[in-house]
C-alpha cells in the first residue's frame, strides 16, 4: 500500500544517494548487491541473535534495495529484464529474512505460512498481469512488501524491548501470515472482478 500510494513521491528521494552508485554500477548490479547485503545482515543475526541490531541493519539493507530503480533512471537504463530481476531478488530477500527469523526463534511453521502469504500476494498480481494490463498504482493493497518489511523490523524491536523471548517473533510471524494471506485474497478478488469485466 505504501509503495502503491506514495511511489511517485518516494522514488525521487532516492536519486541523491544513488548518484555516486550510478557512476560506477549498473542498476542490475545494485539489485544484486542489495541481495548480498540482506544475506550478510541475516547471517550476522543468525550469529549474534540481537534483534534490535537485526531490525536496524535489515531496515538499512531493505532501504538500500530501493536504490536500483534510482540508478536505472539516472543511467537511463530501465529495462524489462531489470524489473524482472528486481522482482525475483525481492522474493529471495524476503525468503532469507524470514528464514533467519524462523531459524533463530524456532518458528518454522509460522515462517512458512508468512512466507507463502508474501509469495502469493506477489503471485496474484503477477498472474493477473498475464491476462490483462496491470497498473501498479491501481493495486494499493493491505500488506505489500514495504508493510511486511516495516512489520518485521517492528516485531524485532518489540522482541528486544520485551527481553528477547522467541514467542514474540513466533506470534508476529503468525500475524504476518494472516495479513499476507488476507492481502493475497484481496488481490484475488480484485483480479476476479477486473477479469470478469473484460468479458
Amino acid at each position: 500500500m505504501i509503495d502503491g500510494l506514495f511511489k511517485t513521491y518516494i522514488d525521487p528521494l532516492w536519486e541523491m544517494p544513488a548518484r555516486p552508485l550510478a557512476r560506477h554500477c549498473t542498476a542490475n548490479q545494485v539489485t544484486l548487491m542489495g541481495l548480498g547485503l540482506i544475506a550478510a545482515v541475516s547471517l550476522a543475526y543468525v550469529w549474534h541473535r540481537a534483534p534490535a541490531w537485526y531490525a536496524l541493519t535489515l531496515a538499512i539493507a531493505f532501504s538500500a534495495d530501493s536504490l536500483d530503480g534510482a540508478v536505472a533512471r539516472l543511467r537511463n537504463e530501465t529495462s524489462a529484464f531489470g524489473g524482472y530481476l528486481d522482482a525475483v531478488v525481492d522474493r529471495y530477500q524476503e525468503l532469507i529474512a524470514i528464514a533467519a527469523l524462523a531459524y533463530v526463534n524456532d518458528a518454522w511453521a509460522a515462517g512458512l505460512f508468512a512466507l507463502s502469504g508474501a509469495f502469493l500476494t506477489s503471485y496474484m498480481k503477477a498472474r493477473a498481469a498475464m491476462e490483462m494490463p496491470v497498473d501498479n498504482a491501481a493495486w494499493p493493497d493491505l500488506f505489500e512488501r514495504q508493510e511486511r518489511i516495516l512489520f518485521i523490523c517492528l516485531a524485532l524491536i518489540c522482541q528486544s524491548l520485551m527481553g528477547g523471548g522467541a514467542g514474540v517473533i513466533d506470534g508476529a510471524l503468525w500475524l504476518l501470515a494472516l495479513l499476507t494471506h488476507a492481502t493475497a485474497a484481496q488481490r484475488f478478488l480484485r483480479a476476479r472482478k477486473l477479469l470478469q469485466e473484460r468479458r
